[in-house]
C-alpha cells in the first residue's frame, strides 16, 4: 500500500494513506507516478503538461532568459586558487597572467560566449583580460596591465 493521491474522473480528488512511505500519484485509480525511499518510480511518460527540463522556472517576461554553463572566481597570484565555481574542475597556471579553465562537463560546441574581470592590478591604468583559446573542454585567457601580470581577482562568466 501507499498514499495514494488519485485524481477521480467521477468523484474529483481522493487522498488515501498508510505508513509504507511511498507516494502514488493517480488518475482515474490508474498510477502515473511514484516516489519511494530510493527516489521516482515508473517511467513518468504518463506525466503530461509539465514545463521543459530546460526552461527556467526563474525567468519572468517573453524574452527567454539563460543561465551561466560555467564560472569561477579564482586568486590568479602565486598558487593559483579556486575562491568558488560551478562546471569548472580546474585552473591551469600557464605563466605571467596566462590562465586555462577546464569544464567539468564539457560545452556541446565552441560557440559561446566568455566574460571576463579582473583586478586590482598593481598598475595604475588598470586591468584588461583577452579571451586567446576556446574549446568544448577549456577556455585561456590572458591577463595584462602594463604588460602581462598576474591578477589577484578573476571571475569568468560562460554562456551559451
Amino acid at each position: 500500500m501507499a498514499t495514494i493521491i488519485n485524481a477521480d474522473t467521477s468523484d474529483g480528488l481522493k487522498l488515501t494513506s498508510d505508513t509504507s512511505g511511498e507516494i502514488q500519484f493517480q488518475s482515474g485509480g490508474v498510477t502515473k507516478a511514484g516516489v519511494n525511499a530510493t527516489g521516482l518510480t515508473g517511467d513518468g511518460s504518463q506525466l503530461t503538461g509539465l514545463p521543459a527540463a530546460s526552461s527556467l522556472t526563474t525567468a519572468s517576461g517573453s524574452a527567454p532568459s539563460y543561465s551561466a554553463r560555467a564560472w569561477v572566481s579564482f586568486n590568479g597570484q602565486g598558487t593559483v586558487a579556486i575562491r568558488a565555481s560551478g562546471n569548472v574542475s580546474s585552473i591551469t597556471d600557464n605563466g605571467v597572467g596566462q590562465y586555462t579553465l577546464n569544464f567539468t562537463t564539457a560545452m556541446p560546441d565552441a560557440n559561446y560566449c566568455v566574460n571576463v574581470s579582473a583586478g586590482p592590478s598593481v598598475y595604475s591604468q588598470g586591468m584588461e583580460m583577452e579571451i586567446i583559446s576556446i574549446s568544448t573542454t577549456n577556455t585561456s585567457i590572458l591577463g595584462w596591465g602594463n604588460g602581462t601580470e598576474d591578477p589577484a581577482f578573476v571571475c569568468v562568466s560562460i554562456f551559451r
